[in-house]
């Protein structure tokens, strides 16, 4: 990805679906001025779609009813902008910043900072549980693999388990000493993991409600972490003592710490040995595998690094789309989703040039979203979630 970066109007679809609309769209490149354009519909076709130029800056590639592709010769870059499928705007009355969606793709998770956690249904937005007991905001949210269980932390140092079925808690961990910042389910979910600002990472015994260890103590707020098993060549260190016979699952995984003092670190689960440290350019957002060997990692002002674990001194590769801060990150397919904190989110796949760009929020922070591929239909769908208040639905096809 180089220093150019194409924008366009968030609402280019309602703006081009008749003739004469207009739209403007952007390029913007490092240390140069923006490049600015027009995009106009000339009509629209039988079949729906609109017959789209553009200012003799760009070209106008391809076009369908939900997606632009759009080019910048003078910059040699091009991107694919995709509208929503479809969105939710009842389901929280404000910002929302956390998300999830269940491994069968039924049901999502949200948090907001309305102080409401809620389980929603995906293919219509329709409510299904709320779930009360936290005392100030959730910060973050997931379900365990079986989507019948839901995983919470909050700003008041609490993490929680909830039944799906009936929104009852029959679980709180306590042991933090400030708010919790990410979490992560270990395989089943017998143990799960948790940061806060507290600096610390600790691992949590479901069954007996208690913490087993603290894997890591940083000194300084831990923003975000992803557990993954790396390459067999990684050593991962060896515990002085057998591990308790409740700590079930954490042999041969390594957990990712993004540090709020631009350290990126890696931490053997089972025998708590530190890894790896990686200096990065800002504090460190949030990170997660994309391979056995890969690691992605993203920063406060925009950089996205690329690690190799078995060698962690030199990143692979550095992207910096624009500075905002990177926000979340999730593989897909042969690459990855990140969002950033001026309300992109984008799609880039390790063999394609082009990028896609998930639009609709108004240049608003896009947070952590969920994401669900339905094998049955062979569609990808994304979820996004935003400071609007809005869960946004997308389809991915053919990428």
């Amino acid at each position: 990805m180089g220093s150019a970066r194409i924008f366009i109007q968030s609402d280019w679809q309602q703006a081009l679906r008749k003739a004469d609309g207009e739209a403007w769209v952007s390029c913007k490149i490092a240390g140069k001025p923006t490049i600015y354009g027009c995009l106009k519909c000339l009509g629209v076709g039988s079949d729906g779609i609109p017959h789209i130029t553009s200012s003799d800056e760009f070209v106008v590639h391809a076009v369908t009813k939900k997606s632009i592709s759009v080019s910048c010769p003078s910059e040699n870059t091009s991107s694919k902008f995709l509208s929503p499928y479809t969105g939710f705007a009842r389901i929280h009355g404000k910002s929302i910043t956390c998300m999830d969606v269940s491994s069968g793709g039924g049901l999502g998770l949200s948090t907001s900072t309305d102080g409401s956690m809620k389980i929603w249904q995906t293919n219509n937005g329709e409510i299904r549980r709320v779930l009360e007991g936290h005392i100030y905001d959730v910060n973050c949210c997931m379900f365990f693999p079986s989507g019948m269980v839901v995983l919470s932390g909050g700003m008041d140092s609490q993490i929680k388990i909830w039944s799906v079925e009936d929104a009852s808690c029959p679980v709180t961990f306590k042991g933090h000493q400030a708010g919790i910042l990410d979490l992560a389910v270990v395989d089943r979910g017998r143990n799960v993991l948790s940061c806060s600002r507290d600096g610390t990472a600790r691992l949590w015994d479901c069954g007996r409600s208690s913490c087993l260890a603290v894997v890591a103590e940083c000194g300084v707020p831990i923003n975000g972490m992803c557990i993954g098993v790396p390459d067999n060549t990684v050593n991962l260190g060896s515990h002085e003592e057998p591990p308790s016979d409740r700590e079930v699952g954490t042999g041969g995984k390594l957990l990712l710490l993004a540090r709020e003092d631009k350290k990126l670190q890696g931490v053997s689960v089972q025998s708590r040995t530190p890894i790896f440290v990686f200096d990065g350019s800002d504090a460190f957002n949030c990170c997660t595998f994309i391979s056995s060997m890969s690691v992605l990692a993203g920063t406060q002002d925009g950089n996205i690094y690329t690690l190799d674990v078995r060698n962690t001194r030199t990143p692979v590769q550095t992207l910096c789309k624009s500075g905002a801060p990177v926000l979340s990150l999730m593989p897909f397919g042969e690459g990855f989703i990140a969002s950033q904190g001026d309300g992109t989110c984008f799609v880039l796949q390790q063999d394609s040039a082009q990028v896609l760009e998930l639009i609709g929020p108004d240049y608003d922070p896009v947070y952590k979203r969920g994401v669900q591929s339905w094998v049955a239909a062979m569609d990808k769908l994304v979820y996004t979630c935003c400071r609007d208040g809005i869960i946004r639905k997308y389809q991915l096809t053919d990428l």
